[in-house]
């Protein structure tokens, strides 16, 4: 069969375009991954996982260590398929690489916040708290793994696509992992600050104040929390329209909104690192001390 008789296709677990035999314009992204601008992005998240597990192992907060770890290690793989897309722009296999851990990452960093919430209201005043901090666990976390199930399921979904409609079916189910990933957070959010407003409230009454290690925690895993609430946001919008949309197209909004705030909300779990406010090495078995609340003067 003549070269000219083979039908190219651009997009798909069948594509077979190279740059050689399709424009760039018939590319999902339309545009070659800065190979620069990745390369930055995967030394951040290596450096960041490093000293995620330096500290996990140091303060044996296991837990906290394997989220991270987890979340810091699909971020790398991710950023491996957008190089790999700057060889090859119609790599299908390289898209998935791409899309599928950058998208679910931040659900393991939203479970390590989860589990902080409950630690902090254990160890301050748990008699303040609207909601058992038990709750925390087995209602978050949970979330969390509908969140995470929904969004892979969106990206093999789109992975088995053979047509524009099955593609769109996987988009629209990774939209609906996003989706109830910011619901979660906004309701996470919202607890959290009632509880923190209250503690706050009875530390004034009682002429008393929150340990300042603990201040320092709470203010960077807040910080972490928001930045990945507004990530998500963004990848709703990205997403609004199918891969085949200008928003989904656009590499700067991407690294300004993806890559950027989620270096900057891990490192921030970094600083805010929960060891700091307990002052002892954590485990998930052992008993913490309470955190000690200093006499204003």
């Amino acid at each position: 069969m003549a070269a000219q008789d083979v039908t190219l296709i651009a997009f798909g677990p069948s594509a077979n375009c190279t740059l050689d035999l399709c424009p760039l314009e018939w590319s999902v992204f339309q545009y070659l991954p800065s190979i620069p601008a990745n390369a930055i992005f995967i030394s951040v998240f290596s450096l960041l996982l490093a000293v995620h597990l330096i500290q996990g192992v140091w303060y044996k907060a296991w837990t906290y260590m394997a989220c991270m770890a987890i979340g810091c290690g699909l971020e790398l793989v991710g950023y491996a398929g957008r190089v790999m897309l700057h060889e090859n722009p119609f790599d299908f296999n390289a898209f998935l690489l791409n899309l599928i851990p950058i998208t679910i990452a931040p659900v393991f960093f939203c479970a390590a916040i989860y589990v902080q919430l409950t630690q902090v209201i254990n160890y301050t005043d748990r008699s303040i708290s609207r909601f058992n901090p038990r709750f925390i666990s087995f209602i978050f976390i949970p979330c969390d793994i509908i969140s995470l199930v929904l969004q892979g399921t969106g990206g093999a979904l789109s992975a088995g696509a053979e047509t524009v409609s099955e593609t769109d079916l996987g988009v629209d189910v990774s939209k609906a992992g996003l989706i109830f990933q910011v619901i979660t957070l906004i309701v996470f959010i919202g607890l959290s600050a009632d509880y923190f407003f209250a503690l706050r409230r009875r530390h004034r009454r009682i002429g008393m104040k929150t340990e300042r290690e603990l201040r320092i925690v709470l203010g960077w895993l807040s910080a972490a929390t928001i930045l990945i609430l507004i990530r998500c946001v963004f990848r709703i919008v990205e997403l609004k329209d199918g891969y085949f949309a200008p928003a989904f197209r656009d590499e700067g909004t991407f690294i300004a909104f993806e890559s950027v705030f989620m270096c900057i909300g891990v490192a921030c779990m970094n600083i805010g690192h929960p060891a700091r406010a307990f002052r002892t090495r954590l485990t998930t078995t052992e008993t913490i001390s309470p955190i000690e609340l200093r006499r204003s003067k």
